[in-house]
């Protein structure tokens, strides 16, 4: 029992001041002092964000931009990134971050259901979006904001925007719960549905960002993460944290996650803290010798979206130097659960303690809590700062997520004795087989432990017999070893490692696997190949 942790759970207090705005919260540093380190390039400091974010405020004001309005921000890691948020933030309007990835269906839906006036882009996308903009009412061609210097005719020049503009702004009062954010799901099943966020929600990440990260914000500390800085977990888990501590922030996505180049960015741009999703650290364990050829220097890293499992916790002490403190939290309402090396507080295999301010619980169907050891659903007690407010146009779907006033998340879990609650399983992930409900996640986890597996996704297929079988899509580390004798060695690692009932009894080889925009296994698209 990680007793100094419970202590301070017990003692933390909210402070929700009554008005709050992200951008003047971002923004209250020292104007010499670094803000983002645009990798490759000078950094920029707080001064000249106040400095770019009011001219931008002022253009969108121009173009009729009113408290309330929404406008799309299509663009990936980088300083106008920031500073299209900060804008908006500062005039009280709501922005919608779009993955910069995103095809022009997925684009149309999001613009058309948020009713985004403005959208603020990239040369490499203006021409997509200027081709659906009539398919827009919301959105006009003028509205198009496109960064760069190749900006197509008829639409609006970011540069020129801001130098056109008044480099002073007065903030826009906001209350802490006044919208500021709509944050679209991944939509692994159905259509995606807008989260929408207050400004309040930088303030309820705070805790999970700090004990995820060994207690930031440290002296010293800079952070990168390649997630992008269009979901929840690149802009409330690093971007905007680590501006209102003050803590600088390395920016560079690449266009194609590679690990190698990741190891190199680690090194060069001295790294001291690094959000990577599972999906990262696992291509990055495939590196050779890694803490060989690069000088590491990091104090904490974070890793939360997918169970990560204990073969990648050993990986990490032993190449990155360090604990991985894995986290959990959705859209909706994030990072509520956490591991903190730095307090003792960490369980291989678990998702986290509930962080401090939260009330975290294991619950039935009707919201009510469970005993410890028992699976059912993980669910959030509110309020609480993090929590969305609603689904954006989806009173419906909003209600659905409640029940009583426990926020249901749809995974499935238990809390062991110590506290600590274990992820289990998407509730539509649950494998049915002879009688046995099976969690994907352990069977993952152990084939991930075969020095011949790269990545693993395991899924429930129909059977006349069992109800289900479990099946695995395996990525090798060598596609060349692919071979029937595998199979049979993989499923005897499973049988004499696990469980004879939960052994794959069907493994196919992949290339690659199917990923949400987010980097999660999409485990419904695996299914429907038995449709």
């Amino acid at each position: 029992m990680p007793t100094l942790y419970w202590d301070a759970y017990t003692h933390f207090q909210w402070d929700i001041p009554q008005q709050f705005n992200i951008a003047a919260a971002c923004l209250n540093h020292p104007p010499n002092q670094e803000a983002l380190i645009p990798y490759g390039t000078a950094p920029i400091t707080f001064g000249m964000l106040n400095d770019k974010s009011a001219r931008l405020a002022n253009g969108l004001r121009a173009m009729g931009i009113t408290r309330g309005d929404r406008v799309a921000v299509l663009l990936s890691q980088s300083v106008e990134l920031a500073v299209s948020h900060l804008a908006i933030y500062r005039m009280g309007a709501v922005a919608v971050p779009l993955f910069s990835l995103f095809g022009p269906d997925a684009l149309t839906y999001r613009l058309n259901d948020s009713a985004a006036k403005v959208i603020i882009t990239d040369p490499s996308h203006q021409e997509m979006v200027a081709d659906i903009a009539p398919a827009l009412p919301s959105l006009v061609q003028e509205h198009i904001v496109v960064t760069g210097e190749a900006v197509l005719p008829g639409l609006a020049g970011y540069e020129n925007l801001l130098q056109g503009s008044h480099p002073t702004h007065e903030y826009v009062v906001t209350q802490s719960n006044d919208p500021a954010v709509i944050i679209y799901t991944s939509g692994t099943t159905g259509a995606p549905k807008g989260a929408l966020h207050a400004h309040r929600v930088l303030l309820g990440h705070l805790p999970g960002v700090s004990l995820s990260h060994n207690l930031m914000p440290q002296p010293h500390d800079r952070i990168w993460t390649p997630a992008d800085w269009a979901w929840i977990g690149g802009l409330f888990d690093v971007l905007f944290p680590a501006l209102y501590w003050g803590v600088p922030v390395v920016a560079h996505r690449m266009e194609k996650f590679d690990p190698e180049e990741a190891f190199h960015l680690l090194d060069t741009a001295s790294i001291r803290n690094t959000f990577l999703p599972p999906t990262a650290l696992k291509m990055m364990r495939q590196v050779k010798n890694p803490q060989d050829r690069f000088a590491l220097h990091l104090r904490s890293v974070a890793s939360g979206g997918e169970p990560l499992g204990q073969e990648m916790i050993q990986w990490g002490r032993s190449v990155l130097g360090l604990t991985i403190n894995e986290f959990y939290g959705q859209t909706e309402c994030n990072m509520v659960l956490s591991n903190c090396d730095a307090l003792e507080a960490t369980a291989e295999g678990a998702a986290g303690l509930p962080v401090f301010g939260h009330t975290v619980a294991i619950v039935n169907e009707a919201g009510v809590p469970l005993a410890n050891g028992q699976t059912g659903t993980i669910a959030v007690k509110s309020p609480d700062p993090v929590m969305f407010l609603e689904y954006w146009n989806n009173p419906a779907a909003t209600a659905a997520k409640m029940q009583k006033d426990w926020l249901m998340t749809g995974d499935l879990g238990y809390q062991d004795d110590a506290g600590y609650i274990h992820f289990v399983a998407r509730a539509d992930d649950l494998i049915s087989s002879g009688g046995y409900r099976i969690g994907p996640g352990e069977i993952e986890e152990c084939l991930l432990q075969h020095p011949s597996v790269l990545m693993a996704a395991v899924v429930g297929k129909d059977d006349a017999l069992r109800g289900q079988i479990v099946t695995a899509f395996v990525v090798l580390k060598n596609p060349n070893d692919a071979s029937a004798a595998l199979k049979d060695t993989l499923q005897q690692w499973v049988k004499t490692r696990l469980a004879y009932h939960e052994y794959p009894r069907e493994i196919t080889f992949v290339d690659t696997l199917p990923l949400t925009a987010s980097g999660k296994v999409r485990r419904n698209v695996l299914r429907q190949q038995f449709k």
